[in-house]
């Protein structure tokens, strides 16, 4: 175990007391390394006993990470075992469930199947009177947005969006972040790149206000596509670089940094430029599964611009 997911065991490890059960489970995530969190809430769901709803709930989150490891049939299975169980379970552990369901049918292509459980799994955490039950109802309409046929999901992310904008609750107010960039990425899939940065400068903005170091790299990411988008060329390169710089520093490095940097020499008439940073974006995102498995055509792409190296 690293000694940043051994912190993270440690904070939960005087057990699961506040009043929001949920984001305390949640506190073990790390989205970005799947496996690891699939360990930590193995470990975490062995304190609890059979049947409980700490046990039961983060059963629904072992499985969410084996769904990101592209595990889908183990998934399936995990969420099986909790099935029987969700008659006599509090709304959350229902809620948490659906949501965990339909996101493995989502990624595994069955996002037909998926839009029914996340519109149930909605209007339960609407009728949910425990403590953080907004933060799901947002969850639920954000996966809608995603998941639902391509002309419903515009609708579906400004209602969640607007939810999260006019919620109290401190935690569902932090999906404002991912909802202006899901907005963003509708509006430039339609053509309109000014709306596109528009939503994530806003996006930026939101994130800057929770001070997520990883979160708010992507977001900064995003803003400088979106300047790319626009044809802010040098503002573009200018934020990519800065942000290239950044990473460095910490030790770090970031194919879709190297694989902007490609687009926008490319986009300059810099092709030396284009093939070399194509060359460094191919090696770091040949090893990203999804990516692999959802974009091969996006790397067929970075490999045709990084092969100009060879000549």
């Amino acid at each position: 175990m690293t000694p940043r997911a051994a912190a993270i065991v440690l904070a939960l490890a005087p057990a699961i007391a506040c009043a929001d059960v949920s984001a305390t489970i949640d506190r073990l995530w790390d989205h970005g390394q799947p496996a690891a969190s699939e360990a930590r809430f193995r470990a975490e769901r062995a304190r609890w006993p059979d049947g409980s709803r700490e046990a039961l709930e983060i059963a629904t989150q072992v499985a969410r990470a084996q769904g990101l490891q592209r595990r889908f049939d183990a998934a399936h299975a995990t969420l099986d075992a909790v099935a029987p169980a969700l008659a006599t379970s509090p709304p959350r552990v229902h809620v948490r469930y659906l949501l965990e369901r339909g996101r493995v049918l989502n990624s595994s292509g069955a996002p037909e199947k998926a839009v029914p459980l996340f519109l149930d799994a909605a209007r339960r955490a609407n009728a949910d009177p425990g403590e953080g039950s907004a933060f799901f109802a947002i969850d639920a309409l954000h996966m809608l947005g995603i998941a639902a046929p391509a002309s419903e999901r515009l609708d579906w992310n400004v209602k969640a969006l607007d939810a999260a904008e006019r919620t109290d609750d401190a935690r569902a107010r932090g999906w404002r972040g991912p909802l202006l960039n899901n907005l963003g990425w509708t509006m430039l899939d339609r053509g309109d790149a000014n709306a596109a940065l528009g939503y994530w400068q806003r996006a930026l903005a939101a994130r800057e206000e929770g001070g997520d170091v990883a979160h708010l790299r992507v977001a900064k990411w995003t803003v400088a596509r979106g300047l790319r988008a626009v044809g802010r060329l040098a503002d573009a390169l200018h934020a990519q670089l800065a942000l290239a710089a950044e990473l460095e520093r910490a030790g770090e490095t970031d194919g879709y940094v190297f694989e902007e940097l490609a687009e926008i020499a490319l986009a300059h008439g810099d092709a030396a430029a284009a093939a070399a940073w194509a060359a460094k974006a191919h090696a770091e995102l040949a090893r990203d599964a999804s990516l692999v498995a959802n974009a091969p055509a996006r790397l067929a792409r970075l490999r045709r611009l990084s092969a100009a190296t060879l000549r």
